[in-house]
């Protein structure tokens, strides 16, 4: 795969590990390294974290929206259903991360990187992509509903009836993709770029009948 993504930039050596217990409006945190933690019903808005590495965190029933992240990097985390709605990512990685529901509408996403990722039921409607990559995520039932693509990788991910209405898909590749079923609009598909095996999952758009 051949992109341009800046990866996070964090000086480990000046990384400091105090606890956090929960997570409150504005509040900045820089520096820092959050890891085996536990939060629950946590509601917060426009927390910045610059330059932070969260690591085997849980966080259940919570809203975190307009979240801003510069230089983050989230490993092992569950954030199954919080709502980071409203939110911006930048030099930002999700490795290994469970994020099945987890609610990014309406949030700008540039240098970001999912590696191994769940993300069933993922939630990006209306946002914007830019220098973003999937790779090795199952995205089942994800929706993109009138998203922004520009430089959007997919690498051997699982996106089998993903939302991609409204969404204009010239210069996406989806040949490395795996999939049965799409929601896409016909006219959105100049320029998507699929593999032979993958046509038949078109043919309905077109009213054609497979014999």
């Amino acid at each position: 795969m051949k992109n341009k993504i800046e990866v996070p930039k964090i000086h480990l050596d000046l990384l400091n590990d105090e606890p956090v217990n929960a997570f409150e409006s504005r509040e900045e945190i820089q520096d820092r390294l959050i890891e085996n933690i536990t939060i629950e019903n946590n509601e917060a808005q426009k927390i910045s974290l610059d330059r932070v590495i969260v690591r085997n965190a849980t966080i259940k029933e919570s809203a975190l929206e307009q979240i801003e992240c510069s230089d983050v990097i989230f490993e092992r985390c569950d954030f199954s259903n919080v709502n980071f709605s409203g939110s911006y990512f930048q030099r930002t990685e999700f490795r290994n991360c469970k994020l099945i529901g987890t609610d990014f509408a309406d949030s700008r996403i540039q240098n970001t990187r999912f590696l191994d990722c769940l993300g069933d039921y993922t939630n990006f409607r209306f946002s914007k992509f830019k220098q973003v990559s999937f790779e090795d995520c199952s995205l089942i039932s994800s929706d993109y509903y009138a998203a922004a693509f520009q430089k959007l990788y997919l690498n051997r991910c699982n996106i089998d009836q993903a939302n991609l209405a409204q969404v204009k898909l010239n210069g996406i590749d989806l040949s490395d993709c795996q999939f049965d079923s799409l929601t896409v609009n016909i006219e959105d598909l100049y320029g998507c770029k699929i593999a032979a095996h993958q046509a038949a999952a078109f043919m309905g758009l077109l009213g054609l009948v497979i014999d």
